[in-house]
Parts: C-alpha cells; sequence; structure tokens
C-alpha cells in the first residue's frame, strides 16, 4: 500500500503541466520571477531545486535581473540623536522603497554591491559579505586590527569576470611605531578572494596618497581596481592608478588635458566614477566661498580602451553643477543622481553627450533630513541567487565575537522611538474603529429624527456619511515599523498626523450628533456613554 502511495506521488510529479514544457520554456518562464519567489519554487519538487540552484541558471537570472539604485546613509548623530545606517532601493520607476534592508546593521558601513553581494564592515567586528535578496551572510576576519581613520573607501568588493572570483581589497596605511595608522600614505594593498585560507599582502610600486582615495573614491571595472593618486607633474596634478586583481600588477593612466580654471572660482575637484562600466573622471572647481561647493561647470570624462590605446573623451559638460555627486555609480538609465542643498535628492534627466547639458526635469526622489549632506553613497544592485554557503569552511569565516547590531545599547534611544510610533498608530487605528462605531450608530438615530422632519438632523446625517465614507485599514493588518528604513519611518509620522487630523474633524461631527440626539426628548434611548473616550484622544493627540 505504502509503495502505491510513493509510486503515485512520483506520477504526480512526472505529470506536473510545468515539467511537461520543453527545458528552454522552463527555464525562459523562471528566469523572469524575482528571486523571492524563486526561493518559494525551490521546495516545490527535486527537479525544481536542482534546476533554479544550477549556476549556470544562477549566472543566467543575475543578467536578466533590473538593476536598481542603491542609496546608502551610513550611521551618524543628528542633534545629539542617533540615527543608524540605512539604505534606500530606487526601483525602475524610480520610487524609492520604504522597507528596510535587513542585512544592513545600525553600524554597517557599506563599500561595494557586487551581483546581488554586498560589502559590509564595522569599526569593531568583522567583514560582511551579504545577499540582499536571501538575506545569507558571512563574516570574515579584518585583515588589520584597530585600524586608526579607516574609510569606507579604503575598502572595495569586486568580481573578475575570467577567474569567476570575489575579491575584497583593503588600503592599509603606513605604518607608523609598527601600527597600522591611516592618514596620508600606504604602500600595501591587502586582498583577499572567497574560500581562501588568508589575506594577501601586495606591495604599491611606491608609497600612494591615501586622501587621494578618501576624496575621490574606488571603482571596479572588468577586473581590475581604480583610484585618483597625486601626480605633480602632470597638468591636473593627478593621475589614476589601476590594480588587476587577477595579474596583481599596477599600471598609471594619465588624465585628460587640462581646462583652464577660473580665476573667481576655488581649488578643482575630482571624483573617480563609473558609468555603464567605463571608468570616468568627475571634475569641477568649487566654490570660493564655500569648499565643498561645485562652481561653474561639471566636466565628466570617460576612458575608452581600444586595442591601440587608451583615449579619454568628454562625455558631458554640465552647467550650474549639483552640490554634490555620490558614488561610485551616479549616472543610472540617463539621469544623473545628485545631492542638493535642499535637503533633497534628485534625479536629473540628461540630454545629448559631448556637447553642453544643462540639468532639467529633475524627479525629487526623497528627502533626506534630518540626516547631513555629503554623507550618501549611490551602487547599482540587483537581487540575485547568488549563495555564500561554498565558502563558509574558509578558516578566515569568523563569527562576531562582541555585540553588534541592535543589541548595543547606543540604540535603545532609536528602538524607543520605534516602539513610541508603533503604539500611536496601533492606539489610533482602535480609536478610529470606535469612533466609526459610535458615528454608524448616531447615524441611525439621526436618520430617526429626520423621518420625524427634525430641522438639523438631515445636515448632521450627511456629515456622518462622509465620515463613515473614510474607513480606515482593518486593525489586526498594522505594519510593522521595525520593518521600516528611515524614509518609511518619516512617512508614517506623517500620515500619523494627517490621521488625527481627520480624527479630530470626525470627533466634532460626532459630538455634534450626540449633542442634538441628547437634546431632543424624542429620542429616548440617546445616551452620552456612546461617545468616544475623550480622555484617549487627548493622549493621542499629546
Amino acid at each position: 500500500m505504502a509503495s502505491e502511495e510513493i509510486k503515485s506521488k512520483k506520477q504526480r510529479n512526472d505529470e506536473c503541466i510545468i515539467n511537461c514544457l520543453p527545458e528552454d520554456l522552463i527555464e525562459r518562464i523562471f528566469l523572469r520571477l524575482p528571486v523571492s519567489t524563486l526561493l518559494r519554487c525551490v521546495s516545490v519538487c527535486k527537479h525544481w531545486h536542482n534546476f533554479i540552484r544550477d549556476p549556470q541558471f544562477v549566472v543566467s537570472h543575475l543578467q536578466c535581473a533590473p538593476r536598481d539604485v542603491l542609496l546608502f546613509f551610513q550611521q551618524e548623530s543628528v542633534s545629539g540623536e542617533p540615527y543608524p545606517s540605512d539604505a534606500i532601493l530606487i526601483d525602475e520607476a524610480w520610487s524609492p522603497s520604504t522597507c528596510a534592508v535587513p542585512v544592513i546593521g545600525p553600524d554597517d558601513f557599506l563599500f561595494g554591491s557586487c551581483n546581488g553581494l554586498l560589502g559590509l564592515y564595522t569599526k569593531t567586528s568583522t567583514i560582511k559579505v551579504a545577499n540582499l535578496a536571501t538575506g545569507e551572510c558571512l563574516h570574515l576576519e579584518k585583515p588589520a586590527k584597530n585600524v586608526k581613520g579607516d574609510h569606507f573607501s579604503f575598502y572595495s568588493f569586486a568580481f573578475h569576470p575570467v577567474t569567476k572570483e570575489y575579491k575584497i581589497t583593503h588600503f592599509l596605511g603606513d605604518c607608523v611605531e609598527g601600527r597600522p595608522h591611516n592618514k596620508d600614505r600606504f604602500s600595501t594593498i591587502q586582498v583577499y578572494t572567497l574560500g581562501d585560507e588568508k589575506w594577501k599582502d601586495i606591495r604599491t610600486p611606491e608609497a600612494l596618497s591615501l586622501i587621494s582615495v578618501r576624496n575621490s573614491g574606488v571603482v571596479n571595472v572588468d577586473g581590475k581596481m581604480y583610484w585618483l593618486t597625486e601626480e605633480m607633474l602632470s597638468s591636473w596634478q593627478h593621475a589614476v592608478m589601476s590594480f588587476d586583481l587577477w595579474e596583481e600588477s599596477f599600471a598609471m593612466i594619465q588624465l585628460p588635458a587640462a581646462c583652464e580654471d577660473h580665476d573667481y572660482f576655488g581649488p578643482r575637484k575630482f571624483w573617480i566614477r563609473d558609468i555603464d562600466g567605463k571608468i570616468c573622471i568627475v571634475t569641477a572647481q568649487t566654490s570660493r566661498y564655500g569648499p565643498k561647493a561645485l562652481a561653474g561647470e561639471l566636466q565628466i570624462w570617460t576612458l575608452d580602451n581600444t586595442v591601440e590605446q587608451q583615449r579619454w573623451s568628454q562625455k558631458y559638460n554640465i552647467k550650474n553643477p549639483p552640490n554634490y555627486i555620490p558614488g561610485p555609480h551616479f549616472v543610472h538609465r540617463d539621469r544623473i543622481l545628485a545631492q542638493l542643498c535642499s535637503d533633497n535628492v534628485y534625479a536629473y534627466e540628461l540630454f545629448g553627450e559631448n556637447c553642453d547639458v544643462n540639468l532639467c526635469k529633475g524627479v525629487n526622489l526623497l528627502d533626506f533630513s534630518p540626516r547631513k549632506p555629503y554623507n550618501m553613497q549611490s551602487y547599482i544592485c540587483v537581487k540575485s541567487l547568488v549563495r555564500l554557503d561554498v565558502y563558509k569552511k574558509a578558516g578566515i569565516v569568523r563569527r562576531p565575537k562582541q555585540l553588534e547590531g541592535w543589541q548595543l545599547k547606543k540604540w535603545e534611544t532609536w528602538k524607543r522611538r520605534l516602539s513610541k510610533l508603533a503604539d500611536l498608530q496601533c492606539r489610533m487605528h482602535k480609536f478610529e474603529h470606535h469612533l466609526l462605531e459610535v458615528a454608524e450608530t448616531m447615524g441611525k438615530r439621526c436618520q430617526f429624527l429626520k423621518d420625524k422632519q427634525h430641522n438639523i438632523a438631515e445636515h448632521v446625517l450627511t456629515e456622518l456619511k462622509q465620515v463613515l465614507q473614510h474607513k480606515p485599514d482593518n486593525p489586526d493588518q498594522l505594519r510593522s515599523i521595525r520593518r521600516l528604513n528611515w524614509v518609511g519611518y518619516s512617512q508614517a509620522q506623517q500620515k500619523l498626523e494627517v490621521r488625527l487630523s481627520k480624527t479630530e474633524d470626525m470627533m466634532k461631527v460626532v459630538e455634534q450628533a450626540q449633542d442634538m440626539l441628547d437634546q431632543d426628548a424624542s429620542v429616548a434611548g440617546a445616551s452620552s456613554s456612546d461617545s468616544p473616550d475623550k480622555e484617549e484622544q487627548g493622549s493621542l493627540q499629546h
């Protein structure tokens, strides 16, 4: 009997209509599904599990996955209040997410995004590689302990297209009295390949500027890492350094010919960025009165690699530049991401290439207040099926030894703010429903008075019907505040204020109806006990 049941189950699996389709058609269907759906499909049957977990399918799905923008804001203190690290995903419709990214902790610093994997670190714990979509995490031992002045630009995360290896790099500042001291220069790049047993130290041809790295950033393109360094003999006194992650070799690339600077502007700034897989140099003069504000024109040059030579070409020349250009990716789907002094992040559409461009048709993505300006990073990210469990047996993999994340006491104030907002939302839901129940009861009584030709009953009944049209959501289906990022948290606060204002208007209508019913002797069952608890509404207003 048992064998017949097993046989029938196997027969049902074999006769599944999807499994009867051609293999290439099944693949085309699965390639269109998001990672969240595919993770549920894995447990349907063994055939689907093997199909979805196949490395070739993972690569194919990665190539088809939509590219989103990830805006990252590192943890900071604003007016004495702590704000945790947080990320905002911008989808293809340029709509910002409101849900928190669970793999990012409150003290994490983001230094890379690659094939759906995020590279993060904290000042006191390990380096963390995490899958944005699946939540899988891998903690690695840091290459250097107690590094002073550490910065996210000193780390980098990349995938080599030839070797198919993931690599993490770290610029190690030159030692002072035998201790690492990141301040001015570095002579060592520390490299780790996921799955290896230890970090590898590689000496640079000469001591290079660590300050230039911090100010201009680092990008990875086609298995090579690029950054800016000082070159006093060149026209712009900067040059691009490259490091081949496979051959572990260095090369220097000269910048394009310098343009004439205007005397009425301040010093020139440089950034290295990535536009559609090409090395890009962004430069502009600063304001003489505000060293962080850009002035004049923003020039964007891209490096064209050919078999014969490397050649720079000017891609954009932007008049009236924004205040801040995030990195390492700041151009996405023909729009440039920029931060303005008005505490807003905009996406401006770019028209034309190799010509003068005026920023116009800006889309306001989000208001980042009260967070500080110049504290945002921008990455291109995808949601992928790339697995990390294949690297967990490496000797360098660690478990964090110290308390971290939301377990730390310093985040108790922030958690209390979340709990208070969640409690207010819950109480508001319950109060609204209680108020509507009372309004519905009074509506029936007012209808009775209207039938008796009461002079004001019709007016009150009309207002009560308008109140009943604004029925709130079910209080049992409240959204968890803890799952919101700070954009969602701000929106929840604003919505709560709007609902409170509407509730006050509803309360006035209900009180007017109650007064009318109390005054009319023809309604014998009217009682003030049906009115909502005014003390509860007072606490909500407070």
